[in-house]
């Protein structure tokens, strides 16, 4: 059963804050997350993403 998402966390992209459930607008929220822990490195696994995927783009052309 999947977890829901009201009672997850989430990184607040705006005040870099970690918050549970629903605190603050979509727009401003990066998530859900299993943990506290794992919302608060939100940032760190974006960038991590985000360099990945350029690689595989410029492997690609």
């Amino acid at each position: 059963m999947a977890t829901d998402p009201a009672t997850q966390y989430w990184y607040n992209t705006r005040t870099g804050a970690v918050e549970q459930g629903f605190v603050s607008p979509a727009a401003d929220r990066v998530g859900p997350f299993e943990t506290q822990e794992e919302a608060a490195h939100a940032m760190d696994k974006l960038r991590a993403n985000a360099e990945r995927w350029a690689r595989e783009d410029a492997e690609n052309d």
